[in-house]
């Protein structure tokens, strides 16, 4: 991590990542980088519907590859680049008929590597194989949720799950949240833990920080007025005055499941997330 001197007072906690240490330094593919129309919340019409959301850095969009179709084919990893919509870093790949994409980088694996997606990939960190193909106890990223899907869970950076056991033609995976749940085993999986595992210990410091990333300030409803909120209105600093917690729409909070009981994957779970 790398820590600031104290010279002002949202300095003296602020942490970051030392990129140096992990990026290769190359320029983002030109091919593989597009602008993007960001909607910051709003609507067609302009309505807020995401609150907290607005403004922050231009940013380009990486196009990253996230089905990993390609297989058989080696791939050499060429750069290890930032990239400013994920938290996890990413690699730029060539293969060996010429094509170039990016992916998500596993943790320990840099410039020179080569990937395999193959069924018989051998079990290196970065390969992507069928969950099939998995031992029990390895950590894997960037799984689908069928055999020609997407990647479609365990991205973000540092986090992993782990196969549990294989049976009846499902993989048990424990996912970062806790929740153990069948995935077929003919879905894919990336070996490794995701890259950037430092990423939960950033300081961001002070709110300056947050507008950049294009997170807007969070009003607290016990400030607002009665028409705005639940909480609002009162002299001075008033206690809650409802029973039970609620968010500015009269929504419950804390505690209130919101899972629809009848999810088609409800099924797949065998026990549910840890509470935090």
């Amino acid at each position: 991590m790398k820590t600031y001197s104290p010279r002002s007072p949202g300095r003296r906690q602020m942490t970051g990542i030392n990129y140096r240490e992990f990026l290769s330094g190359h320029e983002p593919e030109k091919s593989l980088v597009s602008g993007i129309f960001r909607s910051v919340g709003r609507n067609n019409r302009g309505r807020i519907t995401t609150r907290h959301k607005g403004g922050g850095a231009k940013r380009l969009i990486r196009q990253v590859d996230f089905y990993m179709n390609k297989k058989n084919i080696p791939a050499k990893v060429l750069s290890v680049e930032y990239d400013p919509s994920r938290t996890a870093f990413i690699g730029l790949l060539s293969y060996r008929d010429g094509e170039k994409r990016y992916m998500v980088l596993p943790h320990g694996v840099g410039v020179g590597r080569e990937i395999m997606v193959s069924a018989d990939a051998p079990l290196l960190p970065g390969n992507r194989l069928p969950l099939s193909k998995l031992p029990v106890g390895v950590l894997v990223y960037n799984i689908s949720l069928s055999a020609e899907g997407k990647a479609a869970l365990v991205r973000s950076a540092g986090s992993f799950a782990e196969v549990l056991a294989h049976d009846g033609g499902y993989a048990q995976l424990k996912l970062p949240s806790g929740e153990v749940r069948k995935i077929p085993e003919n879905a894919w999986g990336s070996l490794g833990q995701v890259s950037n595992i430092e990423n939960n210990l950033v300081v961001i410091g002070k709110a300056g920080r947050s507008r950049w990333m294009g997170i807007r300030p969070t009003v607290r409803g016990s400030a607002m007025n009665p028409v705005d909120h639940p909480y609002g209105g009162g002299e001075g600093r008033t206690m809650r005055g409802t029973r039970k917690p609620k968010n500015k729409w009269g929504k419950g909070t804390r505690g209130v499941k919101t899972r629809n009981p009848n999810k088609y994957s409800g099924k797949l779970i065998i026990s549910r997330r840890t509470k935090n």
